[in-house]
């Protein structure tokens, strides 16, 4: 009934024997067959939810997952997990619960495929968290494994009424305009009426947020690690031919299973370094620096955010999008996408091609069938690169032990370095407030501390802050640190995830506004004026963590267990602790 020996798959636990009687009553329920029961069983986890456009069309792609999963004779049996999707939790206490859906995720799926012991997983998703999550899972799990990204939202066009300003008018919109044209409009410069126009078409369709931001950095990196098809992150979502990557990602699942071929036969040290490439060529997000040290301790990899920062310091940036560049998503799928763009690195020998993907085949026998080039203009050849190094970088320094990152794409060499004073909040809120009435002066490097994985709870990203800056014009005229996160859409010199926190007693606990802080991008240095026992005196000191009033629930829960921001902010031990495989048991 099937050339799957089921004796040494998961299912087996569900539905084979005559003490499986009572399993398989449950299976003929819902309508399966005999033949179906006895296929193996594969699971096909969806983020489908009605939060936003990044997740509404998956349940429709999950449809063709599953007839493709059944045309290579397996069993689809699909379940959904949740999503926070930053664009609506952005800017207020929501975004809190953003990265520890993350874990959320990754768990629930887990435990999905573990209760019921299906054999393999196609996960797809569209939001920032829920990509790196579903990769996660799939990593801890160790099973069979297909990624698929949702698709990217298609490019909104703004009306050319006179009221809108030029710049937005002559320009693909994302919703990375809207959060700027806040800036525009606290500053005077837009019209409730300009405001309202753009709002109404800026996003005009399903899918992921359309710059290199969060989604399709994380979307770039499910290819370029090989957990996805060659090509199937890069059409937009209401495009149908997503449904045929779809059902070529069901049938993948299976070939894999039957050559038992798993999640970290896929997920190496060196495909994780194949996936840092791609986010350093294309402007991606700083967000990468925290997404893949999490999905390498899956497999318990050591590939911390410093190991990134390695990768990005030494890859040419050569991809122009947005929010550092010029073009959206679907530009990028248009010049021919991720193949096209790991060609090019490849020219360079900057890819490890003996990495497997999932399709069964190696990254360089992948890359070998891509007949495309550089289009010049969206990709440009690797030899003549945007800039020589990668669109983010990597800083240490006295204010930050453990680390940070900045997002340099689009930003000059000579705008790379910044010394100034400091002017110090306590909350996002606080700093947004100030940016909205302007209290703050030309020069000044704003610092945003208790916004870490545990101080926050949940390392909020900054984006209403800096794109009001931006909106304001004073993207170049100040800076920005904080051991929160900032948005794949942020541009202008901002510093995230600086470690240790400041509820871990970082040095950014200690700084007073005054302080003179300087960041260098070209030399990876972030530190501010003070002697070792200047700091030293402040930290004996100091209060404390700053109390937060989430004493209780998911995001309690989550300040007591994550870990440090620079090990990816994971909340369990990973695969090196582990004593079992998922699909041994």
């Amino acid at each position: 009934m099937t050339k799957f020996d089921k004796s040494k798959l998961p299912s087996r636990y569900v539905t084979e024997g005559p003490a499986r009687a009572p399993h398989r009553s449950y299976y003929y329920a819902m309508g399966m067959t005999e033949q179906e029961i006895h296929q193996p069983l594969v699971g096909v986890a969806t983020c489908w939810n009605e939060a936003a456009p990044c997740n509404i069309s998956l349940s429709r792609q999950a449809q063709a997952v599953k007839g493709g999963v059944k045309e290579a004779h397996g069993t689809p049996r699909e379940f959904t997990t949740i999503t926070v999707t930053d664009g609506i939790a952005m800017g207020h206490e929501g975004m809190r619960s953003s990265l520890a859906s993350r874990e959320a995720i990754a768990d629930t799926v887990e435990l999905t495929m573990r209760g019921h012991c299906y054999d393999a997983l196609v996960g797809l998703a569209g939001c920032d968290k829920s990509l790196p999550g579903m990769m996660m899972a799939m990593v801890r799990l160790n099973v069979p494994s297909v990624f698929i990204y949702g698709g990217s939202i298609l490019p909104g066009k703004a009306p050319q009424i006179d009221e809108i300003p030029e710049e937005f008018r002559t320009r693909d919109l994302t919703v990375q305009d809207m959060f700027e044209a806040v800036g525009w409009h606290q500053n005077k410069q837009m019209s409730d009426k300009a405001l309202d126009a753009l709002e109404r078409v800026a996003c005009p369709s399903a899918g992921a947020c359309g710059g290199q931001f969060t989604a399709n950095t994380m979307a770039c990196v499910s290819e370029a690690i090989g957990l996805a098809l060659m090509n199937s992150s890069g059409m937009p979502a209401p495009y149908e031919s997503r449904d045929q990557y779809a059902e070529a990602s069901g049938r993948a699942v299976m070939d894999l299973l039957e050559k038992n071929i798993r999640a970290r036969d896929v997920v190496t040290r060196q495909s994780l370094e194949n996936a840092a490439r791609v986010v350093a060529c294309t402007g991606g997000s700083t967000n990468a620096g925290l997404h893949l040290p999490a999905i390498a301790h899956e497999a318990g990899i050591e590939f911390y955010l410093e190991d990134v920062c390695d990768i990005f310091r030494d890859t040419p940036y050569f991809v122009d999008l947005k929010p550092g560049g010029t073009y959206v998503a679907k530009d990028l799928y248009d010049a021919g996408g991720i193949p096209v763009v790991m060609k090019e690195l490849r020219k360079a020998g900057l890819i490890h091609e003996d990495c497997m993907t999932a399709t069964g085949r190696s990254i360089g026998e992948e890359l070998d069938l891509i007949e495309r080039e550089a289009d010049g203009k969206v990709i440009f050849p690797i030899e003549t690169p945007i800039t020589k190094t990668g669109g983010v970088v990597g800083l240490k320094g006295n204010l930050a032990p453990a680390g940070a990152i900045v997002k340099v794409a689009g930003i000059a060499e000579e705008h790379q370095r910044f010394t100034g004073p400091a002017r110090v909040f306590e909350c996002e809120e606080d700093a947004f407030d100030a940016v909205k009435a302007r209290e703050y002066n030309e020069g000044e490097v704003i610092v945003i501390r208790n916004e870490g994985p545990a101080g926050g709870p949940g390392m909020r990203e900054m984006l209403a802050t800096t794109a009001a800056l931006s909106g304001q014009g004073m993207g170049k005229k100040v800076a920005l640190i904080t051991d929160g996160r900032f948005s794949g859409a942020t541009r202008g010199f901002c510093v995230g995830h600086v470690g240790p926190e400041a509820a871990h007693g970082g040095p950014i606990a200690m700084i007073r506004t005054g302080d003179v802080i300087t960041i260098d991008a070209v030399d990876g240095v972030l530190s501010v004026d003070l002697t070792d026992e200047e700091l030293a005196a402040r930290k004996a000191d100091w209060a404390g963590p700053r109390e937060t009033i989430y004493a209780s629930g998911a995001l309690w829960k989550y300040a007591q267990l994550v870990g440090e921001t620079y090990k990816g902010a994971v909340t369990h031990p990973g695969g090196k602790a582990e004593r079992h495989v998922y699909m041994d048991l």
